[in-house]
């Protein structure tokens, strides 16, 4: 049973595949872990339904590397290379520091430092997936600033230095807040993303494909049935957008999702996960889906994550399990009809 469950979850989730992965072995269901040292217990934790080391499938993992990591290369290699023993693909979002209430904004030194480390890394795949910055429809996500016009240059910058130091580079921009409206702090996604395309018409022809934070509001609470800019569809409203700027096709990365853990949301967790599974995720458009987050207790993040503070399974654990189990027990049954 175990084997027909790990199959049918790689068939249908699976779309964008590592070099010399067999094309049904990489789910897109993984998780957004804070530091690489997870990258074990989330994997085992969250997907054990395995069926051996030889045959388990590939799982994507979103991780932040900072400016703080840069004297720990022997550290990142030596977890990237457990990640290949344990079939982990890495999609590294880039950070700088935290100070005086925001993340700083890079200068092109951090950026090239940055880019540099990850280049000199024996990833576990050949294609290097990376993300330049966060959120930056934030101020306190890039200086203190919502500035579209020094990001844009940033990116654009971060992007050609990526692609000339290794061609194997997919480069992915800062997710947007979708649910952020204009205020002094705050600029909203759609008039952020215009912002960008005014300073440079070409700009999303850097991107190699497309980060989405997709989360269900308001409020992370609303339910999967929900569309519209800040619903778990919110991404193709995105591509929508997308699709009036350029030509190109975009494949996306959801690297951030989930609802919170409330007591209005606690019970429905398992139909919420099963619901997105089903309708939302399984879209052919969607490569990798890293809800948010393996381990945020204690803290803020408290509510979103899927173990406890001493690692213990939490609803969220136990509610997307079940609903990956639920999909599974439908297609055997739909299968046996058949």
């Amino acid at each position: 049973m175990k084997y027909i469950f790990t199959l049918y979850i790689a068939l249908l989730l699976t779309l964008s595949v590592p070099n010399q992965v067999r094309a049904d072995s990489v789910e897109k269901i993984g998780i957004h872990v804070l530091n690489p040292e997870e990258f074990s217990d989330a994997k085992r934790i969250l997907f054990p339904n395995q069926v051996s080391t030889s045959e388990e499938a590939w799982h994507y993992m979103t991780v932040p590397l900072t400016l703080a990591d840069l004297d720990s290369q022997a550290r990142w290699q030596q977890l990237f290379t457990q990640a290949k023993q344990e079939r982990i693909i890495p999609i590294v979002r880039l950070a700088t520091r935290f100070e005086n209430g925001s993340w700083q904004r890079p200068n092109r030194k951090e950026i090239t430092s940055l880019l540099d480390f990850l280049s000199t890394l024996e990833w576990p795949t050949a294609e290097k997936r990376i993300i330049v910055f966060n959120e930056v429809n934030h101020a306190k996500e890039w200086g203190g600033e919502v500035d579209p016009s020094s990001y844009a240059r940033d990116f654009i910058f971060a992007s050609n230095w990526a692609h000339a130091v290794d061609k194997s580079f997919i480069v992915l921009p800062a997710a947007m807040d979708l649910a952020a409206g204009n205020t002094r702090d705050t600029r909203e996604a759609f008039s952020y993303l215009s912002a960008l395309s005014e300073y440079d018409p070409e700009i999303f022809s850097y991107a190699d494909a497309w980060n989405s934070h997709s989360y269900p509001n308001p409020g992370f609470v609303a339910s999967p049935t929900r569309t519209g800019k800040d619903s778990l569809r919110g991404f193709e409203s995105e591509l929508a957008f997308l699709r009036q700027k350029t030509d190109k096709h975009f494949p996306v990365y959801i690297t951030e999702t989930g609802w919170r853990d409330t007591k209005a949301t606690g019970r429905w967790l398992t139909s919420y996960y099963q619901y997105a599974l089903q309708h939302i995720w399984s879209k052919p458009e969607v490569v990798a889906v890293t809800p948010f987050i393996y381990k945020g207790a204690p803290g803020p993040f408290a509510e979103f994550s899927f173990v406890s503070a001493d690692d213990k399974p939490t609803t969220q654990l136990l509610a997307l399990q079940a609903a990956l189990e639920n999909v599974a027990r439908e297609q055997r049954l739909l299968s046996s009809v058949q």
